[in-house]
């Protein structure tokens, strides 16, 4: 009983930050008509949240063992509690901005946490990847979860929205009410010989220097630019350019978050059966047709009333299928990465990933910001050709990086 209720609150977790992390995307698009900032303002919320996860990340890295990893994730989960309040408490944009510094503080704390209490309720790897794999796609339905609930809450006028926010303190409250009703073993993390504060630093930039390891930042880091991109800005696209109402701009960017994670609960059968680099490709090749095809169906469209779905114009269907095409790259280049490196990298690799990964979506939302408030919504998602070609040059040079590690071995 334990474990399951452990397993649930790892779970729990994991959807209530989805919906937390991922609301940037809404709360930019109501921060502009409820708090009057600008666009390249409003972009700033991503940085909050991310350049935070960034370097809590580091901190983690060495004091997480010491604090313990139960401990450790009630505290990230009482930060969290905090930083939903904030928002309805004092209704600002400073207050959004806060926010997401106390979010991506709690995740960068939480993630490491969750991935390493995986292992204490797993017997063997093929459990492992399972609840692995359950766990990321949980994550997905989360972020699908967190446009239907604050789109439930937004009003044409007036702060209603931030309502949103009392749900979502009481979704991490449940998690943090099983984590506390369940027993943690951390024996086998204590087993583990004690190392300097110092040492996961100097273990990530030994590790950095890597041409292997290079090539595979500089992959994760562009993705992120693409997804994030998409994701903080396509609520805005909508509503802009699409000229859908508040509400339904939010309902309709959920489609993105749910062909992500449709991909990603069928990608394990499709990487099962095919090598991962003809695939990757073949999704790169998808993104960029469906960008070049999709994006011209928003050119001159004109504001009219939409008071359904009926009324709402082709491309808000058809531009969220590009979650299909991202759905399997992050997942599975972290995948082929592990497996290439030995077990004794991989906590630092990891660490490496949290901090791109960090970086790769603050940038890609202040990028498509600027683009958004310089030139307009739809050359904004159009120039995203230039990351997804960039991303398929460094898959390429990744491929290569790996054969030769491989025949290094």
């Amino acid at each position: 009983m334990a474990r399951t209720r452990l397993i649930a609150a790892l779970i729990l977790t994991y959807v209530a930050f989805a919906m937390l992390l991922n609301s940037v995307g809404t709360v930019i698009l109501q921060s502009i008509s409820s708090f009057g900032v600008s666009k390249p303002q409003a972009s700033t919320l991503e940085g909050f949240k991310d350049i935070t996860i960034a370097l809590v990340s580091f901190a983690t890295a060495s004091y997480l063992a010491r604090i313990g990893l139960r401990t450790a994730l009630i505290g990230a989960l009482l930060l969290a509690i905090a930083g939903c309040l904030v928002m309805p408490m004092l209704g600002s944009f400073g207050a959004a901005q806060l926010h997401f510094a106390m979010v991506g503080a709690a995740f960068a704390v939480a993630k490491v946490a969750v991935y390493s209490m995986i292992g204490f309720v797993t017997a063997g790897p093929r459990q492992h990847a399972s609840l692995t794999s359950l766990i990321e796609g949980m994550f997905m339905v989360g972020v699908l979860a967190s446009y239907w609930v604050f789109s439930a809450f937004i009003d044409p006028t007036g702060l209603r929205w931030l309502n949103a926010y009392w749900v979502l303190a009481g979704i991490v409250a449940l998690a943090l009410a099983l984590l506390l009703s369940a027993r943690v073993d951390e024996a086998p993390a204590g087993e583990e010989p004690a190392v300097p504060d110092a040492a996961p630093f100097l273990a990530m930039l030994r590790l950095a220097a890597l041409p292997l390891v290079l090539v595979f930042v500089l992959c994760a880091f562009v993705f992120v630019v693409i997804e994030q991109g998409i994701g903080t800005w396509l609520p805005t696209f909508n509503n802009e350019v699409l000229h859908l109402p508040a509400q339904m701009s939010v309902q309709a960017a959920s489609l993105f978050a749910a062909c992500i994670a449709l991909g990603r609960f069928g990608a394990g059968a499709v990487m099962a059966r095919f090598d991962w680099y003809p695939v990757l490709n073949a999704c790169l090749i998808l993104l960029a047709a469906l960008i070049i095809l999709v994006l011209p169906l928003a050119d001159g469209l004109s504001p009219r009333p939409i008071a359904g779905w009926r009324d709402a114009p082709v491309a808000a269907f058809l531009f969220p299928l590009i979650g299909f095409a991202l759905a399997p790259i992050y997942p599975t280049i972290i995948s082929a990465m592990l497996s290439a490196m030995p077990g004794r990298q991989h906590p630092p690799l990891m660490g490496l990933v949290v901090v791109f990964s960090a970086l790769g979506g603050t940038t890609g939302s202040v990028i498509t910001g600027q683009l958004f408030a310089h030139l307009d919504g739809r050359t904004a998602f159009t120039l995203m050709l230039v990351p997804t070609a960039i991303l398929g040059i460094g898959l390429y040079l990744l491929r290569r990086q790996i054969g030769a590690s491989d025949t290094a071995r």
